[in-house]
């Protein structure tokens, strides 16, 4: 009876009057306890309604059903086929969407619609992958900011593919902890493109200049990286550097002459398609035979062999115990003596690697200064802390 009352009210009275009288009579369908006339009534109303000019009564009807399972499937799903406006409160809650019907409408939606989807928690793998795939960069922003989201490896570098060069996205994904040292390295990456576009066209420095010191910056970044890489997820961050064309002969230079030698020997397996124990075993010998070797079966060139060399020897004598800075940041004592060394060589083909040994040796005096007063605040800190107490 009072469903009947509501039908013949519901034709003549005003739009926001409906709405409020729709959102009501949701509500009393799914928390009341109607009998089984006044809950079909109900339903009928409500399916009734779903043709009501006005957006505001269907938006209404769409706050009041989209979360609930018990909401009728019907109503539902044709609230999902309507404007955007109205099919987002359900698509961000119903519970009675299955998988597919989600990624139609990532497929089919418009942005709001695909903003919706990737909020909703929990979301599966498949329907993140149709947003990693198709979504518009505010929905991929969406997506990475949803912590409860299952997003696949995959679909990740995907969004990094389509995306990365927006500063949002990088900064969203940069913050996540399941993301691999690979696509950190590809979102590096992505920063130093921007970077030297940028400072290119303003002519502040030559395109070669630029190009590498964006270079080297993406290699301290990666011997960072690895530094704090898991020994798991090592030989695929090498095999992505591989791929990429990143891991060249000054990386792994690098990585050696920062001290992080689990880096330079799987690089060195990567190379030789060797097991890295064979690698370790040549590397830690105390004779160089196997060494140039395994040098030479690297492909690496042989004018920075000198530079290896020297610097293996001085790892086995424990070269790098006495200087700080974990594996992450280069050693000015150890590049200070490979540098010696190769200067009193005839120069020709070693005048390249000394200029990048110089580079080394001013990066590392550098951070080592910065290091240094570092620790003279922190003791200032500490006697005037103390002194106060």
């Amino acid at each position: 009876m009072i469903v009947r009352h509501f039908l013949d009210w519901v034709r003549s009275a005003p739009a926001g009057k409906r709405a409020e009288a729709t959102g009501a009579l949701a509500r009393a369908y799914l928390y009341s306890d109607l009998s089984a006339d006044d809950a079909a009534a109900a339903e009928g109303a409500m399916l009734m309604l779903l043709d009501d000019p006005s957006p505001l009564v269907r938006r209404a009807l769409a706050d009041a059903v989209a979360a609930s399972p018990s909401a009728p499937p019907a109503i539902v799903m044709a609230l999902a086929a309507d404007q955007p406006q109205i099919a987002a409160p359900v698509l961000a809650l119903s519970p009675l969407f299955v998988d597919a019907d989600l990624v139609d409408a990532v497929a089919t939606g418009a942005a709001l619609v695909q903003a919706a989807i990737a909020s909703r928690a929990g979301l599966p793998r498949s329907v993140a992958a149709a947003i990693a795939e198709v979504g518009t960069a505010e929905t991929c922003l969406d997506l990475v900011e949803n912590s409860t989201a299952e997003i696949a490896s995959f679909s990740i570098d995907r969004m990094v593919d389509r995306f990365g060069h927006l500063a949002a996205i990088r900064e969203a994904l940069l913050a996540r902890e399941d993301i691999s040292a690979a696509t950190r390295l590809t979102l590096v990456a992505k920063v130093s493109e921007t970077l030297v576009g940028f400072v290119a066209a303003r002519q502040w420095l030559g395109v070669d200049h630029v190009q590498r010191i964006a270079r080297e910056a993406c290699e301290k970044a990666t011997v960072t990286l690895a530094a704090e890489t898991p020994p798991t997820q090592m030989r695929p961050l090498i095999q992505h550097l591989r791929a990429s064309g990143q891991l060249t002969a000054g990386l792994v230079l690098r990585a050696l002459l920062s001290g992080n030698v689990v880096l330079f020997e799987e690089a060195l397996a990567e190379l030789t398609d060797m097991p890295v124990e064979r690698v370790s075993s040549l590397v830690h010998d105390s004779g160089n035979a196997g060494l140039r070797a395994l040098f030479d079966q690297a492909g690496l060139p042989a004018s920075t062999y000198p530079a290896f060399k020297e610097a293996i020897e001085a790892m086995r004598e424990g070269g790098f115990i006495s200087e700080p800075g974990g594996a992450a940041r280069l050693r000015r004592r150890m590049i200070e003596r490979v540098l010696t060394r190769c200067e009193n060589e005839a120069l020709g083909e070693l005048a390249p690697l000394l200029t990048l040994l110089r580079r080394f040796a001013t990066e590392a005096a550098r951070e080592e200064a910065r290091l240094f007063c570092d620790d003279l605040v922190a003791e200032s800190f500490a006697d005037e802390q103390s002194e106060a107490a």
